[in-house]
């Protein structure tokens, strides 16, 4: 698809009395001097051409409608239009500035074959108020260069399968995207045309202008593939139901993402894997888009849960889905999967421990965002200060295999409540001045110790803080059983102020 008046479009679709306006022009400053960049059908048929100075343009047309070019508008225009392609096919690229390629392989059936698809899009902008020209081919640079180059009269709309090279031989040898010296070269040769390249020798053109050139040729004929970038990631797995008349009821919206999500789990199991991004598409009648995305912290295939994660994230919308003159095509897509084999049951039958714990992780996530619901994970560090990170918990594996499970029989080496900053507390006796203590003071209340283990040093990590001082950790217990994890700032010294700190409570 090549928009060959884009930005003259953009600009007459925002104007309600454009049809009384004269020719149109958008202009640049180019080499010191008002130059066109892009003009209009009238000021094509007034004889207009794009490189022409803003002061030819008026000695020939006084009263010409000039605007400045706006590339960042054009572009946002030509985003919109390939948004709403995507409702012809899932896989859309961006030929900048001015063009679109899709890939409509197994899309066309949809839409009554290859001429119906190619109808169908050519009304839809011609509605819209945009010049376009659609060439089907079985080569992406076949199709861009037929919509670009081929002349208006004679233009070969589809080409048949293995037709390729002979639908491009009468093409100018622009068609290539050649450097302009390169092109300039080539034409002096007296080679005018793409056929002529293709009647010599590959080798000559080799030698003189690189093998990129004559990659070129070739992805022009259809003998070679085209790396191409869609500008959105190709769903794995989608389902998509279309609409004789649009809807706008949320019953009829739920109804439609059931079914969708019972044919998307259905595929999800016959391939044994099981979904961990999922997005809703819905496409108004008036060409806008708005896409919904869900993330799970395991992969899921079934179709209730999908549908009432969906439930939990529109509700949740800040901008709640306004469904305008109604959603005429919905899709659900898979754009990430991951193996997922069968799962046994409790003996209840209902779901494991851990399965619920993710299910509950999803829903939150769903309402509130990824970001909003975290759990602890353990780091690879002795620092007891950065023994655990929360990290969503979607992100994350909802078991509890990721923590290191203690020994049988051994009480905890580490508190399961920690305090950050680590409290401080007053030290009424010790029976030894490096010893632990005998009874301290935390929070207006007198503690006395009948036990102590320890002590326990941990040094700080020299590449984070190499001026904190060793700690010397203790394990208490006081007389009516609780147990507490205190530490010594730095090493006992004689004379020296000794600080002590409360850095957890055993459960």
């Amino acid at each position: 698809m090549w928009f060959p008046l884009l930005p003259a479009d953009r600009i007459i679709r925002q104007r309600k009395d454009a049809r009384d306006k004269p020719p149109l022009v958008a202009v640049e400053k180019q080499k010191g001097a008002m130059r066109i960049v892009a003009l209009s059908r009238e000021a094509k048929r007034a004889g207009l051409v794009v490189g022409l100075t803003l002061a030819d343009a008026r000695a020939r047309i006084p009263d010409l409608w000039v605007e400045e070019i706006d590339r960042i508008a054009d572009a946002a225009l030509l985003d919109a239009v390939a948004e709403d392609c995507d409702r012809v096919s899932p896989v859309v690229m961006v030929d900048a500035p001015d063009g679109l390629i899709l890939d409509i392989t197994g899309c066309d059936h949809l839409f009554g074959g290859e001429a119906g698809l190619r109808l169908g899009l050519s009304q839809r902008l011609r509605r819209a108020r945009i010049n376009a020209r659609t060439v089907i081919a079985g080569a992406p640079d076949t199709a861009r260069a037929l919509a670009r180059h081929a002349p208006l009269q004679g233009r070969i709309a589809i080409v048949a399968p293995g037709e390729e090279a002979a639908a491009v031989r009468s093409l100018p040898i622009a068609a290539l995207g050649l450097e302009e010296k390169d092109r300039v070269a080539i034409s002096r040769a007296g080679l005018k045309t793409i056929g002529a390249l293709i009647d010599r020798p590959s080798q000559l053109f080799a030698s003189r202008f690189g093998e990129e050139m004559t990659l070129r040729l070739r992805r022009l004929q259809g003998l070679a593939p085209a790396p191409l970038t869609p500008r959105r990631n190709v769903p794995a797995i989608w389902s998509e139901r279309r609409f004789a008349e649009p809807i706008g009821r949320e019953e009829d919206i739920h109804s439609a993402l059931a079914d969708m999500a019972r044919e998307i789990g259905d595929e999800l199991a016959a391939r044994r894997e099981g979904g961990r991004v999922f997005e809703a598409s819905f496409y108004r009648a008036d060409g806008a888009v708005r896409r919904v995305a869900i993330e799970t912290g395991r992969p899921v295939r079934q179709g209730e849960t999908l549908l009432r994660l969906f439930r939990e994230k529109l509700d949740a919308l800040a901008d709640p889905l306004d469904p305008g003159f109604g959603f005429d095509q919905m899709r659900l897509c898979v754009l990430h999967a991951d193996p997922l084999a069968a799962v046994q049951p409790g003996l209840d039958g209902r779901a494991i421990e851990d399965d619920a714990v993710a299910d509950l992780a999803d829903r939150l996530s769903a309402r509130f965002g990824p970001e909003r619901v975290v759990r602890f994970l353990p780091e690879d560090t002795h620092d007891p200060d950065r023994a655990a990170r929360a990290a969503p918990a979607i992100f994350n594996p909802m078991t509890s295999s990721v923590w290191p499970a203690p020994e049988a029989g051994e009480p905890p080496l580490r508190p399961s409540q920690i305090f950050n900053p680590p409290q401080r507390i007053a030290i009424r006796f010790a029976e030894i001045p490096d010893g632990p203590p005998r009874r301290f003071s935390w929070r207006r209340k007198e503690f006395t110790v009948r036990r102590a283990e320890g002590p326990e040093r941990i040094a700080p990590e020299w590449w984070r803080a190499p001026d904190d001082a060793a700690r010397d950790y203790y394990r208490i217990e006081d007389a009516e059983g609780r147990r507490f994890w205190l530490f010594r700032a730095g090493a006992y010294a004689p004379g020296a102020d000794t600080h002590w700190y409360l850095h957890g409570v055993f459960a």
